[in-house]
């Protein structure tokens, strides 16, 4: 007697599967640290916080003539940040890495869906969302505007998600390798720019008069999805049905568009084979051809510096400055922030020459902490430093390193802002002021590399410090930059002296004065520095090598 086989139970869908595994991966990735858990509930609250303002003054909004106009601009700059976000917070979500399932027995169209019903949960969906259904409310009426709006709300949420997804899988193996990582690190510098284009626009439009000066570039946005179906909304209800009609087709067939390209981008990523699959001889040969270029640069820029340890020194720390990503990050954010404060300032009437010395302080920042960036390889330094020579050194050469930038960026960016603000008469003891500061956060950094060095971990893109390091960081900067302000003292009450007692005929010996106080106060420092650094090479060591 033969017993029936019970039916076998129907497999779970995939696009149920790809949901359960986004709920786990949030669940345990809370469950890591107590920091991240906190950092998700504060993001989560700020959010939250966030979207009932805008929900509130949509509704306040609501039948005002800039009503449109808003709108249609938050909603394209909310597209904007689901197109970029990808590109500098890669790790931010495991699942934009459709790499992982490449060994699948997984067809791409049903990947895709599945993938896409996934990417709906998440903080970053919700709040669209919200946006979304503020903005209908905000230009919905009549019949025909509230019927646009119910199609137009779920449409812009999906294109955003959409357009995050095929970013992302079009340049995965981008964000998954070290230019990747490069790039996220970048964020902050990106952050930066922003904070400030916005401030600058803001000024702009109260000195225009109101939302009246950025209604063209409203009536732009109000074309490209997926702002063009909040738009649609505002046509349907002044009863532009052909125009609402065309607007919202043009979200519709946007969303199409992205689905094909997030599909091929999927089926090209498990066909073609990525670089660490190609043969072995081409291998080779890129590492001979990349070799050579290598040893031709490191030739030329071993002959533009000088002989000896200082010259290998000087090499070394500008190769961390273009090759470790935390360092290049550092400087570049460093870089932009010195240029952009004077030159928005001189943009918008309300800046003085004086902003220049954002230049030479964020970048005498860089001198801080100088042997956490080598990590555990300071080891290999510590072996060539035996006296308070060696020590003296390493010091002056690094500085030399760090000068060889700042300098020629500090004249650079001080004679811009002059040009700017028609201010050639104060170029030289604007320059002379800023030369002073950067001797003085070089000789301070010298000082407080060696007495609170700190390390900077490596297996994360946004830690700087190393879990309780963050008390030496804090001593370290804070404490420097205080010290160089007080250094900086004697130049800048010369500065006022001069002004206040109409000695304008002496103000030029400002530029040299200021120039040889701060080599006097780089000299100084490293001399102060060199012997801490000499006696204390264990307890460095063990610093900057922790975590």
């Amino acid at each position: 007697m033969t017993t029936a086989t019970p039916p076998a139970a129907p497999a779970p869908s995939l696009t149920s599967v790809f949901v359960r595994l986004k709920l786990s991966l949030l669940k345990n990735g809370l469950k890591q640290s107590g920091g991240r858990t906190a950092a998700y509930i504060i993001s989560v609250v700020f959010a939250a916080l966030f979207a009932v303002v805008l929900l509130l003054g949509f509704v306040l909004m609501r039948g005002s003539v800039n009503a449109p106009t808003v709108t249609v601009l938050l909603t394209g700059i909310v597209a904007l940040a689901w197109t970029v976000m990808p590109l500098f917070v890669p790790s931010g979500d495991e699942t934009l890495d459709p790499s992982r399932l490449v060994m699948l027995p997984l067809r791409p169209r049903p990947l895709v869906r599945a993938l896409f019903v996934a990417s709906l949960v998440g903080v970053g969906p919700v709040f669209t969302l919200c946006v979304s259904v503020g903005a209908a409310l905000a230009l919905a009426h009549g019949a025909a505007g509230t019927l646009v709006a119910v199609l137009a709300v779920p449409l812009v949420v999906l294109v955003c998600v959409a357009l995050s997804r095929s970013v992302a899988a079009a340049n995965v193996r981008l964000l998954t390798s070290r230019k990747g990582r490069d790039l996220a690190v970048l964020s902050g510098l990106v952050i930066a720019v922003g904070m400030q284009m916005v401030n600058f626009g803001a000024q702009r439009l109260s000195q225009a008069g109101g939302l009246s000066a950025v209604e063209p570039a409203a009536e732009v946005v109000g074309w490209l999805p997926p702002a063009s179906a909040i738009s649609a909304v505002d046509a349907a209800g002044e009863g532009d049905y052909a125009v609402a009609a065309a607007k919202l087709l043009l979200s519709a067939a946007a969303l199409v568009g992205l689905v094909y390209w997030w599909q091929r981008s999927l089926v090209r990523l498990m066909v073609e084979p990525d670089g660490s699959t190609v043969g072995a001889a081409s291998e080779s040969g890129a590492k001979k051809s990349k070799g050579a270029k290598g040893e031709a640069s490191a030739g030329l820029l071993g002959r533009m510096l000088p002989g000896g340890r200082t010259g290998a020194v000087m090499e070394r720390s500008l190769r961390y400055i273009w090759r470790d990503p935390k360092t290049k990050a550092a400087w570049v954010t460093s870089l932009a922030i010195g240029a952009i404060i004077p030159v928005f300032n001189a943009l918008q009437g309300t800046g003085t020459i004086y902003f220049a010395c954002f230049a030479s302080g964020m970048l005498g920042i860089q001198m801080y902490n100088q042997f956490g960036q080598d990590t555990s390889a300071f080891w290999m330094v510590a072996q060539t430093i035996g006296t308070k020579a060696d020590a003296y050194a390493e010091l002056r050469a690094r500085a030399f390193a760090l000068l060889t930038i700042t300098v020629p960026y500090t004249v650079l960016v001080t004679a811009v802002t002059a040009a700017m603000l028609d201010a050639w008469h104060k170029l030289p003891e604007a320059l002379g002021v800023a030369l002073a500061l950067l001797g003085a956060m070089v000789a301070t950094g010298a000082v407080a590399s060696a007495t609170f060095p700190y390390s900077i971990p490596q297996d994360s893109a946004y830690k700087n410090v190393a879990p309780g390091q963050g008390g030496l960081a804090w001593m370290s900067i804070f404490g420097g930059m205080v010290s160089a302000a007080v250094l900086c003292a004697p130049v800048i009450g010369l500065t006022l002296f001069l002004h206040l007692a109409d000695h304008d005929n002496l103000l030029w010996l400002l530029l040299p004065g200021g120039a040889l106080y701060g080599a006097l106060l780089t000299w100084a420092g490293l001399k102060l520095a060199a012997p801490r650094v000499a006696g204390r090479l264990p307890e460095i060591l063990a610093a900057v090598s922790k975590g």
